[in-house]
């Protein structure tokens, strides 16, 4: 699994906009609820094969400005093969890496979570 915080300058809605706009991957669920007084919440949720993992993957996208400012998680998961060992030849860590790629414009702070 990987995971990936940043800070965007742009709206939650902007970003899950454009994360679904430029992401190759199969999407399987989004939801954005407007909370009133310019406050964001939404969910991206998305589907993708990598043969060099032998498995789906799910990357699932968390925007929000309930802090003040816009901030997206980024969560890749499912990747892995076998029941004892974590291990998917770096396909999550690419996966939920693409977020980036799509909003390295706007990034204003990047923070790599475990």
């Amino acid at each position: 699994m990987s995971k990936y915080n940043f800070t965007v300058s742009i709206t939650p809605k902007e970003a899950l906009a454009l994360v679904k706009k430029n992401q190759s991957a199969e999407l399987v669920h989004e939801e954005l609820f407007d909370l009133g007084e310019e406050k964001f919440t939404g969910t991206i949720i998305f589907e993708k094969y990598y043969f060099r993992a032998g498995n789906r993957a799910a990357l699932i996208v968390i925007a929000d400005n309930l802090k003040g400012k816009s901030s997206v998680r980024s969560i890749a998961t499912g990747s892995s093969q076998g029941l004892f060992f974590n291990f998917d030849w770096g396909a999550s860590d690419d996966f939920a890496y693409s977020i980036k790629n799509i909003l390295k414009d706007f990034i204003v702070k990047e923070e790599k979570l475990t």
